[in-house]
């Protein structure tokens, strides 16, 4: 990589300076209002308490900021195109919109120039972006006092009407319909990083899952499939005990969990989900380490692809694993979560430790 991000200190003195010098290659967002900004945005400088940088535009979109209509950082440098010009502007103008390719070709652009000129510049298609954006909606709501069901209903379904089209589109099927069959409760998780859902029954935790993650629609089938069970909005046990545990980890308080797990998965990837629970907050492993660790080294991909089907995120720390050369590798939750948790450990196990050593 030839531009090294400074650190944040450096950072917020070229944002106070505007120092064109970082233009395009460090933006910032402001918590306070839920904007990002270019760093030589003329707008009145945020205390450096409430600012948080990013490499990307895209990461910022992640992190649920929605860009600045001042210094409009999603233009990036150079003259854009004028199809990634319209289609950001129609964009800016319905944030909320769940657009469809079928809206690219009525706007008069050819759905694969859009997305090969998105993925150039942004290194994200437009229907990714506006994805982001909704979820970004979905944020600011939350953050407004509204109810995570109805923000993520909003944000993620194609109806916005509530709880029957969340389980429809989610679970499979609709209220009416779950009489009489055995009941795994599925509920929402609030968490700094965002909403996670959580599937249970009364014994044991099945699902542990951030909404964007593109396997979750199959795993929520693969669990149906596996248990004969119907699944219906609500509270049991293991989503208590797992919400009050997700409590003390994200306060760092505490990487230990209790919780009793029952995720689906063959003997081979049960085998490696519990090698990813042996390595320790603050830790990292590689996949050829994990291989070695369970005692089959020849398997890594193998790993890779159980790592990769892990269905309870967080407790089941696959975000522990980075690739040979210390480079992180894809996550479902988006590697901005990744490297979020992997910081957030490193500074609760440092935490923990000091600790330990005063007593």
């Amino acid at each position: 990589m030839l531009f090294q991000r400074p650190d944040d200190d450096t950072l917020y003195d070229a944002l106070i300076a505007r120092d064109p010098g970082y233009d395009g290659f460090a933006y910032v967002g402001v918590r306070t209002t839920g904007i990002f900004c270019r760093l030589t945005c003329a707008a009145r400088k945020p205390k450096r308490e409430n600012v948080q940088f990013f490499d990307t535009t895209a990461e910022c979109l992640h992190a649920g900021f929605r860009p600045c209509q001042r210094c409009r950082p999603m233009m990036g440098t150079g003259e854009p195109e004028p199809l990634v010009s319209a289609l950001v502007d129609a964009l800016e103008r319905e944030p909320e919109r769940r657009w469809l390719e079928a809206d690219i070709v009525a706007m008069g652009f050819d759905a694969s120039t859009v997305r090969r000129a998105f993925k150039k510049r942004f290194g994200m298609s437009f229907l990714e972006m506006a994805r982001l954006r909704r979820l970004g909606q979905a944020a600011e709501r939350l953050t407004s006092g509204d109810s995570v069901v109805d923000a993520q209903v909003e944000a993620g379904f194609d109806s916005g009407s509530g709880f029957r089209a969340a389980v429809t589109r989610l679970l499979g099927e609709a209220p009416a319909k779950l009489r009489g069959k055995t009941m795994l409760k599925a509920d929402w998780i609030e968490t700094p990083i965002g909403p996670m859902i959580a599937i249970a029954d009364r014994h044991a935790l099945h699902i542990l899952e951030f909404l964007e993650r593109k396997a979750l629609a199959t795993e929520v089938r693969k669990l149906q499939a596996a248990t004969g069970s119907a699944i219906a909005f609500g509270r049991a046990q293991p989503i208590d005990q797992i919400a009050a545990e997700l409590g003390d980890y994200f306060a760092g308080k505490s990487a230990d969990f209790a919780t009793r797990l029952a995720p689906q998965g063959t003997a081979f990837e049960r085998q490696v989900w519990d090698g990813l629970r042996r390595i320790p907050a603050g830790v990292s492993a590689t996949y050829s380490g994990l291989a070695a660790e369970i005692g089959n080294p020849a398997a890594v991909r193998a790993v890779g692809r159980a790592n990769g089907a892990n269905p309870i995120a967080i407790v089941i720390p696959c975000h522990r694993v980075v690739g040979a050369s210390g480079d992180l590798t894809g996550y479902g939750g988006g590697l901005w979560r990744k490297r979020w948790l992997l910081e957030h450990e490193r500074r609760m196990a440092a935490g923990l430790s000091r600790l330990v050593t005063r007593e």
